[in-house]
């Protein structure tokens, strides 16, 4: 709120000092530092957690590619399924949180690595961490679908209960994780876009 209090007041006033010396952003980095350092922990902290299952995600997905339901063909080399539409979700479900974990990890490694300034706090650590998220989330949905149309591929003909049954359980995690991180999720959107709206120059100007 530091950033959207500036461009609503005089700009000479942030330049003054109190009777102590210091001047509103000299005062303010004074009075948020132990704010500063708690939040660096948890950013940290919240990071390791989510690019570790970000890993493990990856590390699954990358084998599941080269061992795909059925088998292949002894003689051509080909998938047994490759003409099952299942085949197709499998395929496209495994590349998808592949590439969703890959950029999870790529997101949450960027926070581990940095610098932590006042300025990071403001937008660049808040949007990676969405973004993370965003792709975290993507990746484990898209892993369950994977897992759950290998399942419609094996036992789709013989006994269709079975598949139904398991995709079923299989969205449990799923909601589970978006129920438990969708705040998180909701508040860091709101202090990266919605909290500049809280003060309108046009609006609420002091000069």
């Amino acid at each position: 709120w530091f950033k959207e209090v500036e461009k609503i007041v005089r700009p000479s006033y942030l330049k003054m000092k109190n009777l102590e010396g210091y001047t509103p952003r000299d005062l303010f980095t004074k009075e948020h530092e132990q704010l500063l350092k708690d939040g660096e922990k948890w950013m940290k902290d919240t990071a390791t957690s989510c690019m570790l299952v970000a890993t493990l995600i990856a590390t699954v997905v990358f084998a599941a590619a080269f061992t795909v339901p059925g088998g292949n063909n002894n003689e051509t080399g080909t998938p047994m399924f490759l003409k099952e539409k299942w085949f197709v979700v499998f395929v496209v479900s495994d590349a998808i949180a592949l590439f969703s974990s890959t950029t999870s990890i790529v997101m949450f490694l960027s926070i581990l690595t940095s610098r932590y300034a006042e300025n990071d706090f403001l937008v660049s650590l808040p949007k990676k961490l969405m973004f993370g998220l965003t792709a975290l989330f993507t990746s484990i949905a898209r892993m369950v679908l994977a897992f759950a149309a290998t399942f419609f591929l094996v036992y789709n003909n013989k006994m269709a209960w079975v598949p139904i049954l398991i995709a079923s359980f299989a969205c449990v995690p799923v909601t589970f994780f978006a129920v438990l991180h969708y705040q998180l999720w909701v508040d860091t959107i709101r202090s990266t876009y919605w909290s500049r709206f809280l003060f309108q120059p046009s609006k609420h100007r002091l000069y």
